[in-house]
C-alpha cells in the first residue's frame, strides 16, 4: 500500500517539478531566518482542536488550507478547497450547486463554522462562500470527544474573516468562464482604541457548466471586535442570498455510463436498453420554468475570551442561525440498474417533480475554561467546557411521480423538450407538511494536553445527551466518548505519535425485533504516524496510518432473512496518508497522497470513494529582484477509480467509474497595492464523471474554469 502511494505521489511531483523547470536553483536558506513561517497555518482557540496547540505537537491528523493557498489554487467553492487535502474528497458527487458534500476518510464530514456545526439535515441550508473564509481546517478521524455526535471520518471547520488589528482592506473583481462576474470587498478599520470593524461582502452573477443553471449570490458579513489584549469580544452577522438550480441532473446510466468507456458496468445486461448514443455532459433534464434552488440565511455569532491571569482564561461562542430554502426540481426517472428499466432504447424516460419549502433554525453555545499549570515535571494545558445546541428543521413537499404510465409526460435525454409542468406544483394547497423535528444536544467535556519534556500526552473525555423530537416520536441517546494520544518530539524534528479516538452518531428509528430505539452508530480509530519539521526550516512532512471501525450499522444483506434486528453491521476503513509542504527560497512545493481500503457491512467498498488519491502543487514567487511580485503555479490532482454496488432485477450490480488526472494553473503579478491573477482549473478540460451509482445515475465532474481576478489592496 505505502509503496503504491509513494509511486503515485512521486509521479505527480515529478510532473509538477518538470513544469517548474529547476526547483533546486538559487534559493535562500530558510535556516538563516530568525522567524520561520510555518507553512501549515495556525490553529486558534476557535479552531478545529479548540486549542492553539501547534499541529506538530498534536497526536492527530490535521490539515489547514489558508486563504492565500486556496486562492492561489483557484478554488471557487469549499469543494475546490479540499481537492488538495489527502484522504478528503470534496466533489464526491461532481460539480454541485446545492452545497458541499466532503468525504473525510470515506465518511460524510460535518461542516463547522468557527468551531460550531453550521449545516443540518438535507437541502435546508445555505452554502458557505470561500471569499468570506480566512482558512479551512480539516480534523481527521473521530471528533466526538470535542464536538459530540458525528461520523468517524472527521470534520471540516471553516474560519470566518472577522474584525481585528492588522487587517488589510481590498476590493476584488472577478471575470470568468460561464459568464461569471463577481465583485467583492473586504473593508477593515480601527474606529477607536481597541475597537475594530470589518465588512466582507460580495455580489455575483454567474451561469455554470450546466444549461439553465446559474450561481448568483449576495453576501454581507459585518463584524466588530473589542480587543485590549486581555478581553476579546467579536460580534458577527452574515446574511446570504443565493439563487441557483441544481447542477446534478441525475444523468441515467442508459445514456452516460452505458455509452461511455469511462464507466464499467457488471453485468452488461444492465445496459441492454442503451441505444449507444451518449448524453452531452451539459444536458439539463429539469425544467427551466419550474426548477430552482434559492436559499436565504441569517447567521449571528458572538465570540468572546477573557484572560484572568497568564494561566487561566475563559472563552466561548454563541450562535444563532435561520435558513430557508425554496427547492424545486424535475428529474428523469433514471432507475434501471437496481429496478425495472425506466429509460428506453430511444432515451425517453418519465419525469418526477419535487418541490420543497424547507427551513432550519439553530441556537447554540460552547463555553470553556482553560488552565495552564504544572504538577512536578508535568506541564498541563487543561480545558473543559459545556456545549448546548438546539436545532429545529421542517419541510413541506409536493412530490409527483408516475414512471410506469408517464402521466406527467416524458423527456428525452438526447434532445430534451421542456414545459407541461403539472399545475398542482404551483398550488400551495398541494403541500404535504412532513412535520418539524427538534433536536437538543448537551455536552460536557474535558481535555488535558500534557508535556513531560519532549513527550506530549493528550487525554479527552466527553459526555453527550441528545434528544430528538418529532410529531410522532421522542428518542433519547447518550454517549461517553474518549480519546488518548502520545507524541514524542525528538530534537531533530521527528515526532512519532499514536492516538485513539471514538465517535457516535444517533440513528433515529425503532429496532424491528426488540422495539427499542436504534442504538447510535459507534466509531473507533487507531492512528499511528510521524510528523517531521526540521528545525529552522519551512518544511512539514507527515505520514499516518489509521484503522477505523464503525458498528451498529444496518444488517448486511446476508442477514436479510434473519430476525428483523437492524444493527449487526460493521464497516471498516484502513488507510495511509502522506502530506509534505516546503518553501525553498522563492519556491513552494506541496505533495499529498492517500490510499483507502474501505469495506461496508456487506463486504463491498464504500460507494463513490476512490481507493487512491494524490496531488501536487508547485509555485514560484520571487520575494526580491527584477521578478519580485510575479507568481506562477501548477498543480496536478489524481483521483482513482470508485465503485458502487447494489442488487436489482438482474442480481448484483457493480458500477466502476474511472479515475482522472486534472491540472490547475496560476499566473499573476502582485504589487503593494495591486494583485492581478489568472487561474485555470482542469486546464485540459477533461470531460469525466465524478461517480456513477448502481441505482442508475451518474454525476458530472467539474469542467475547465478560467477566472481573471483584479484586486486593489489598501
Amino acid at each position: 500500500m505505502v509503496k503504491r502511494l509513494l509511486l503515485i505521489t512521486s509521479a505527480l511531483a515529478m510532473s509538477s517539478a518538470a513544469y517548474a523547470q529547476n526547483i533546486t536553483g538559487d534559493r535562500n536558506d530558510a535556516s538563516d531566518d530568525e522567524d520561520v513561517i510555518i507553512v501549515t497555518g495556525q490553529l486558534s482557540d476557535f479552531g478545529a482542536l479548540k486549542s492553539a496547540t501547534p499541529i506538530v505537537e498534536t497526536a492527530r491528523s490535521v490539515t489547514i488550507e489558508t486563504e492565500e493557498q486556496f486562492r492561489d489554487k483557484g478554488a471557487l467553492t469549499l469543494d475546490d478547497v479540499l481537492n488538495y487535502v489527502p484522504g478528503v474528497i470534496g466533489d464526491t458527487f461532481g460539480f454541485a450547486t446545492r452545497g458541499d458534500f466532503p468525504q473525510v476518510r470515506g465518511f460524510d464530514a460535518a461542516e463547522y463554522r468557527d468551531g460550531q456545526q453550521v449545516l443540518f439535515g438535507f437541502y435546508n441550508n445555505t452554502r458557505s462562500d470561500v471569499y468570506v473564509l480566512e482558512q479551512v481546517e480539516i480534523l481527521k478521524g473521530p471528533a466526538s470527544v470535542l464536538y459530540g455526535k458525528g461520523t468517524p471520518g472527521g470534520i471540516v471547520n471553516a474560519v470566518s474573516k472577522l474584525a481585528g488589528p492588522d487587517k488589510q482592506s481590498e476590493v476584488v473583481f472577478d471575470v470568468g468562464t460561464f459568464d461569471r462576474y463577481q465583485t467583492a470587498t473586504d473593508l477593515n478599520a480601527q474606529v477607536a482604541d481597541n475597537l475594530f470593524v470589518r465588512f466582507v461582502g460580495l455580489y455575483r452573477e454567474s451561469d455554470t457548466q450546466i444549461n439553465f443553471v446559474q450561481d448568483d449570490a449576495i453576501i454581507a458579513m459585518p463584524s466588530i471586535t473589542y480587543d485590549d489584549g486581555q478581553t476579546r469580544l467579536t460580534a458577527m452577522l452574515e446574511y446570504v442570498d443565493r439563487d441557483s438550480d441544481t447542477a446534478q441532473q441525475f444523468l441515467p446510466l442508459t445514456g452516460t455510463g452505458c455509452a461511455s468507456g469511462d464507466v464499467t458496468i457488471t453485468p452488461a445486461a444492465v445496459c441492454v436498453n442503451s441505444s449507444g448514443d451518449k448524453v452531452e455532459l451539459d444536458t439539463y433534464l429539469g425544467d427551466p420554468g419550474f426548477n430552482r434552488y434559492d436559499t436565504n440565511s441569517t447567521l449571528v455569532s458572538l465570540l468572546a475570551s477573557h484572560s484572568f491571569t497568564g494561566n487561566f482564561s475563559i472563552d466561548g461562542i454563541f450562535r444563532y442561525k435561520d435558513a430557508d430554502v425554496d427547492y424545486r426540481q424535475s428529474y428523469i426517472d433514471f432507475l434501471g440498474a437496481v429496478g425495472p428499466p425506466r429509460v428506453d432504447a430511444n432515451g425517453d424516460g418519465g419525469r418526477t417533480f419535487f418541490r420543497s419549502n424547507a427551513f432550519s433554525k439553530q441556537a447554540a453555545f460552547d463555553l470553556r475554561a482553560r488552565w495552564a499549570f504544572n504538577t512536578g515535571p508535568i506541564e498541563h494545558e487543561l480545558f473543559g467546557g459545556v456545549a448546548y445546541q438546539n436545532v429545529k428543521t421542517g419541510n413541506e413537499v409536493i412530490f409527483l411521480s408516475d414512471p410506469a404510465t408517464r402521466s406527467f409526460g416524458a423527456i428525452n435525454i438526447y434532445n430534451p423538450v421542456y414545459g407541461n409542468v403539472p399545475p398542482a406544483l404551483f398550488d400551495d394547497a398541494s403541500f404535504f407538511d412532513v412535520g418539524d423535528t427538534k433536536t437538543d444536544d448537551y455536552g460536557l467535556y474535558l481535555n488535558n494536553q500534557m508535556s513531560i519534556g519532549d513527550l506530549k500526552l493528550n487525554f479527552g473525555l466527553r459526555y453527550d445527551d441528545s434528544k430528538t423530537e418529532s410529531e410522532s416520536s421522542i428518542q433519547k441517546d447518550d454517549a461517553l466518548s474518549f480519546s488518548v494520544g502520545a507524541l514524542y518530539a525528538f530534537d531533530g524534528g521527528i515526532s512519532p505519535y499514536v492516538s485513539f479516538a471514538e465517535s457516535f452518531e444517533p440513528v433515529i428509528g425503532t429496532d424491528g425485533l426488540t422495539a427499542d430505539p436504534l442504538k447510535p452508530r459507534e466509531g473507533k480509530q487507531w492512528e499511528v504516524g510521524v510528523k517531521y519539521q526540521p528545525p529552522g526550516t519551512q518544511t512539514y512532512i507527515t505520514f499516518a496510518y489509521f484503522d477505523i471501525e464503525e458498528s451498529n450499522l444496518p444488517n448486511p444483506s446476508s442477514l436479510i432473512n434473519q430476525p428483523d434486528s437492524q444493527q449487526e453491521g460493521v464497516g471498516a476503513v484502513k488507510g495511509f496518508e502522506m502530506q509534505a509542504q516546503t518553501t525553498l527560497g522563492d519556491w513552494y512545493l506541496e505533495l499529498n497522497g492517500s490510499i483507502l481500503d474501505t469495506e461496508t457491512a456487506d463486504g463491498v467498498p464504500f460507494a463513490s470513494i476512490p481507493e487512491e488519491q494524490a496531488s501536487a502543487w508547485v509555485q514560484y514567487q520571487p520575494v526580491a529582484g527584477a521578478l519580485e511580485g510575479f507568481k506562477a503555479g501548477f498543480g496536478l490532482r489524481y483521483v482513482g477509480d470508485n465503485e458502487s454496488n447494489g442488487t436489482g432485477a438482474v442480481g448484483p450490480v457493480r458500477v466502476v467509474t474511472d479515475g482522472n488526472i486534472l491540472g490547475d494553473f496560476l499566473l499573476g503579478y502582485e504589487t503593494e497595492g495591486w494583485d492581478v491573477t489568472f487561474n485555470v482549473r482542469n486546464i485540459t478540460n477533461e470531460k469525466y464523471f465524478a461517480t456513477c451509482l448502481a441505482r442508475g445515475d451518474c454525476f458530472v465532474g467539474e469542467e475547465r474554469t478560467a477566472v481573471v481576478r483584479v484586486g486593489y489592496k489598501f
